[in-house]
């Protein structure tokens, strides 16, 4: 047929060839091409590797009895090294016990020799439909393990960034790890961050919200159940333990489990192991476990409805996620990456208006950042016009009024009771710089504090810019004012 040498761009529908003689390797090579699939041929094994290793195969049709290394090794080392290349063997001296062996080391499926051309087409056909599927299941396993690897996950504040270096020491541990913070805070984004950063990364990530299931139904869905083991059970079913086999467990809400699931929960994290719901076979499972909440778990250890040693099971490593208002600096860097992920997903090319993002930083967003999300890509499927104003938020009015407070005619910062400290620096800082008509230098003397820290607090609040290097007036101010020893004002300051 003389195509072995040739090389071929890839194709889902390639298909390899391994047929030590010749004749039969051509003309099953003619009947494949006439069904429009791209073929390539071989006479061992070894230049069977080497074209794989060259070509991207979907499909190897192999000969069994072969000089050399023959068909069973040839499928041994395919499925070592392509997993998702689909292997059918093909001989004439096929007994049950061979295609047994076969099927057992990953062959798809067993050819008799002399081949009918009429049964080998549709088993090349779901074999390279079989193929396909488990390259787009790789593709989007990719694309999840890209989005949520951790270093996309969006935050300049300290607390996030101290966020990121746990989860990236983490993410490689079998350590349980515990999740805690307010709704809406992305504690389940930073679930899935560990898994894909994590040798799991290419098995399952199952997540389970306990709060949204019956205490019956909870345990059957955590462990799985026999049939007839309770009203309704028509079937065996299995639990999203042996679903996670492998990879990682995401249990949401953990504060809202029963007593005796509670028990059950605690023995596979210490075991590994669980009956199903009605039955008495003990399953062993390879499942990293991570837990999260915002319930305030020290009073619910108070008042026994969590027990004590489960706890110390779940919290090897845990993970405080901040509130939104407790990194306010990170609200306008959210802010353009929603307003970017929502423009793009709705063909539109919008901005957030000065006074609309005023808004946003006075705001408390209860929500968190799901709130913001949500409240950026309401904007944007709303916006009539190239700039998104604060008449699209409903909470605006007031923020802006909230954001004007501070500042007062004498010079004095009015700061309600009960603020955070971090909020408090903020406002004392925005305040200062406004005082002194935006000029860094002079704020960062009046504050009593270096440049270098001024800077450094404006980056945490998303206001970074210039560095210190570019208001210092021996570097930058004209000779009178250096004489004089004055500061001038720089160009937007």
């Amino acid at each position: 047929m003389g195509r072995s040498a040739k090389r071929v761009e890839p194709a889902m529908s390639l298909v390899l060839i391994v047929e030590d003689d010749r004749n039969a390797r051509a003309a099953l090579a003619k009947g494949l091409e006439k069904e429009g699939h791209d073929v390539i041929g071989a006479g061992t094994s070894e230049e069977a590797l080497r074209l794989l290793r060259e070509q991207d195969v979907g499909l190897v049709l192999s000969d069994v009895v072969m000089p050399g290394m023959d068909g069973m090794a040839l499928l041994e080392r395919v499925k070592a090294d392509r997993p998702e290349t689909v292997v059918v063997l093909m001989t004439a001296y096929g007994t049950i016990e061979k295609a047994v062996a076969a099927m057992k080391l990953g062959a798809y499926d067993f050819l008799q020799k002399p081949l009918d051309l009429e049964k080998v087409r549709p088993v090349v056909a779901r074999a390279l439909e079989r193929h396909g599927l488990a390259a787009e299941n790789r593709r989007l396993r990719e694309e999840l393990r890209e989005k949520y690897r951790f270093r996309h996950l969006v935050g300049s504040a300290p607390p996030m960034q101290e966020i990121f270096q746990v989860v990236a020491q983490v993410a490689p541990s079998k350590a349980s790890v515990l999740i805690l913070g307010e709704s809406g805070t992305g504690k389940e984004l930073i679930a899935n961050a560990i898994h894909y950063e994590s040798p799991r990364s290419g098995g399952p990530f199952v997540k389970v919200n306990c709060a949204a299931l019956s205490e019956t139904l909870l345990e059957s869905e955590l462990f799985g159940h026999e049939k007839g083991a309770f009203t309704g059970a028509i079937a065996r079913r299995k639990g999203r333990f042996e679903a996670a086999h492998g990879g990682t467990l995401f249990l949401d809400e953990i504060a809202e489990i029963s007593a005796a699931t509670q028990v059950k929960l605690l023995r596979v994290l210490q075991e590994h192991a669980f009956e199903r719901v009605g039955g008495n076979e003990t399953i062993r499972v390879d499942v990293r476990v991570i837990a999260a909440t915002n319930a305030d778990l020290d009073a619910a250890l108070r008042d026994g409805k969590l027990r004590e040693d489960l706890y110390y099971r779940l919290k090897v490593v845990t993970i405080h996620v901040p509130a939104l208002r407790e990194r306010r600096g990170d609200i306008p860097l959210l802010a353009r990456h929603f307003l970017e992920k929502s423009s793009s997903e709705n063909g539109k090319k919008v901005a957030l208006a000065p006074e609309a993002l005023r808004a946003f930083e006075a705001y408390d967003w209860p929500g968190n950042v799901r709130e913001l999300e949500n409240a950026v890509e309401t904007a944007v499927v709303l916006a009539r016009g190239p700039t998104i104003g604060p008449e699209l938020f409903a909470f605006a009015p007031k923020a802006l009024e909230k954001a004007a407070e501070p500042a007062v005619a004498d010079g004095s910062l009015r700061v309600a009771l009960g603020t955070p400290m971090a909020d408090v620096e903020r406002k004392m800082i925005l305040a200062t710089l406004d005082h002194v008509g935006g000029n860094k230098t002079q704020a960062a003397k009046v504050l009593g504090i270096g440049t270098r820290t001024l800077y450094r607090k404006l980056a945490e609040y998303g206001m970074g810019g210039k560095g210190p290097e570019d208001e210092d007036p021996a570097r930058h101010g004209d000779a009178a004012t250096r004489g004089r020893g004055e500061t001038p004002r720089q160009p937007g300051a």
